[in-house]
């Protein structure tokens, strides 16, 4: 079964981007004159997702007011508040009673990818328990290596290891195609040494436990709008891309 709905984790202060989030929530930091969460609501329901939940936090009202005024056609849109910013577990942990039975995609709101990675993701999760979004970097230090076999099921998850450790080059690009086998380890989730519950951690989980999860290589470059430097990054691509050009 393909999954039909999506949850977007929109809840996040982004602290590292300063002043750039004082009065916008991250997820609404324009990238090509759109709102990012904009740009994932309209790729989502491209890639045939109906509903969407997005869990809010930080200036949540703000959210809903721009998701609101900009409705997606083909897409409905339910918002859940997120009180206390305890992690990307205890978030989609908020979304699971609007959620229906059966598979569902995972994204972060502050994520930027093409939108065909979001059909490939579906696509690839059908015959397997998931699907998970990776992508090539140099060392994976900084996020979760990803460890495959020869068929591409994830065989390891390796939540922020020591830099030069990693014997694998794919890194864990956040979205995500779930079902309801993950929640006895998103619900076994222990806080991490940042005091969060994390979902990359509830994943290796279930990896360890005998989950069949397929990897699935981005499309396109993949941009973590976290950094300032990120986010003008997302924006020469995504300018370059509007004009037709790949940019410097």
């Amino acid at each position: 079964m393909t999954a039909r709905q999506a949850v977007i984790l929109a809840a996040g202060r982004g602290t590292r981007l300063g002043q750039l989030t004082a009065n916008t929530p991250k997820p609404l930091l324009p990238v090509a004159g759109r709102p990012l969460l904009l740009h994932t609501l309209r790729a989502l329901a491209a890639a045939g997702v109906a509903r969407s939940i997005i869990v809010v936090g930080y200036l949540a009202e703000r959210v809903v007011e721009v998701v609101t005024a900009d409705p997606v056609p083909g897409l409905t849109v339910t918002f859940v508040r997120q009180p206390r910013l305890e992690g990307t577990a205890r978030a989609l942990q908020l979304a699971r009673p609007a959620l229906t039975p059966g598979p569902f995609l995972v994204t972060w709101g502050d994520v930027f990818v093409e939108p065909e990675n979001y059909v490939d993701l579906l696509a690839a999760s059908v015959d397997v328990d998931g699907a998970l979004l990776v992508n090539p970097v140099d060392d994976p230090w900084a996020g979760a290596a990803v460890y495959l076999d020869d068929s591409s099921s994830v065989t390891r998850i390796v939540e922020k290891p020591p830099p030069g450790t990693s014997s694998t080059s794919w890194n864990n690009a956040g979205p995500a195609v779930l079902d309801h086998w993950a929640w006895p380890f998103v619900d076994a989730l222990q806080p991490s040494p940042r005091g969060e519950y994390e979902l990359p951690r509830a994943l290796a989980a279930a990896v360890r436990a005998g989950r069949r999860i397929r990897a699935v290589p981005v499309r396109g470059p993949w941009f973590d709008i976290g950094t300032p430097e990120s986010l003008e990054a997302a924006r020469r691509y995504a300018e370059g891309a509007r004009d037709g050009k790949v940019p410097p």
